[in-house]
């Protein structure tokens, strides 16, 4: 991947419609080719303040030591890039919403990692390329978003340590991140465990198992109500909010040890201990997912519920 001079960037991050990158998405761009039209987007993009959780160079250079770690494994990169990430954008749930963030990210600051990432390989026909939903689509597909939101769905407090766990089965991020019941953090938790259980056990295909567990455990989440069975604590919002505004002042996220996430308050370790015997039960009693027939028996996805923290300077 070619390195892109800091002075090409913006110096901040920006909003841009999922209609402007619908325009300027060419296949030239997807293959990894070429760049999307950069003066365009610019233009067609809404600047988000000069704030410095905003800057863009912290995440050019996460993007350009991902890919140089990881230039022969692009799978693994995912486990090391998502609570980097997640440390360096700080910000709610409620801006990490908004899609046309990671528009901005994708198109403007790092089309070229999204094809590294994601693109198919190439044949005969010609060079591989990477879907557009990478580029702009749902927050668990998404190349930018689904690494956030995956660090954000699975860090126990300021712990991202299950996150890495979270990223060695590619079907986290793509079918159980999709889950109403993942808004649970006892849950979500849970179902790292019986993972880490399964991996450590060395299955075969952990995928399918993570597919048949996610499909279980959010069809038992219709009779079972989980933060009845497991409840949580509360998020410490001034907690969450005191860590967004450190970073007008925080280093970068370090590269060979984990950063610190908010320290917003961890799951209690009974409410998972609570839940992980009853997810072990729900996965040997469900069917593995038959992959030939394409039908992952999970419902269609929203967006995770958020801890609102909105003032007028969010986006200063």
């Amino acid at each position: 991947m070619k390195r892109v001079p800091v002075q090409e960037l913006p110096p901040t991050l920006g909003l841009l419609s999922d209609a402007s990158v619908a325009k300027y998405l060419s296949r030239a761009v997807q293959t990894g080719q070429e760049r999307p039209p950069q003066v365009a987007l610019r233009k067609a993009s809404e600047t988000l303040g000069d704030a410095h959780r905003w800057r863009t160079e912290p995440v050019r250079v996460l993007v350009e030591e991902a890919v140089r770690r990881f230039e022969d494994d692009r799978t693994a990169a995912d486990g090391w890039f998502a609570p980097r990430l997640h440390a360096t954008l700080r910000m709610t749930r409620a801006e990490a919403a908004d899609s046309r963030l990671w528009n901005f990210l994708a198109m403007v600051v790092a089309p070229d990692y999204v094809a590294w990432r994601h693109r198919a390989s190439d044949t005969d026909a010609g060079p591989g390329t990477a879907t557009a939903a990478r580029f702009s689509g749902p927050h668990y597909t998404q190349a930018f978003a689904r690494l956030w939101w995956a660090a954000e769905l699975f860090r126990d407090g300021a712990d991202y340590r299950p996150i890495e766990t979270a990223c060695r089965v590619q079907d986290v991020l793509q079918t159980t991140m999709r889950l109403d019941v993942i808004d649970h953090r006892p849950t979500a938790q849970a179902i790292l465990k019986v993972l880490e259980r399964r991996l450590a056990a060395g299955v075969p295909r952990p995928g399918d198992q993570v597919n048949a567990l996610s499909a279980a455990v959010n069809a038992a989440g219709s009779t079972l109500v989980y933060d009845v069975l497991a409840p949580d604590r509360g998020i410490d919002t001034d907690a969450l909010q005191d860590w967004i505004d450190e970073a007008e002042d925080a280093a970068a996220a370090p590269w060979d040890r984990l950063p610190e996430g908010p320290h917003d308050g961890g799951v209690p370790r009974s409410s998972v201990d609570a839940l992980v015997p009853i997810f072990e039960q729900l996965l040997v009693e469900a069917p593995l997912r038959d992959r030939s027939r394409r039908n992952p028996r999970v419902p269609p996805a929203r967006m995770p519920a958020g801890v609102l923290l909105a003032k007028p300077s969010d986006r200063a």
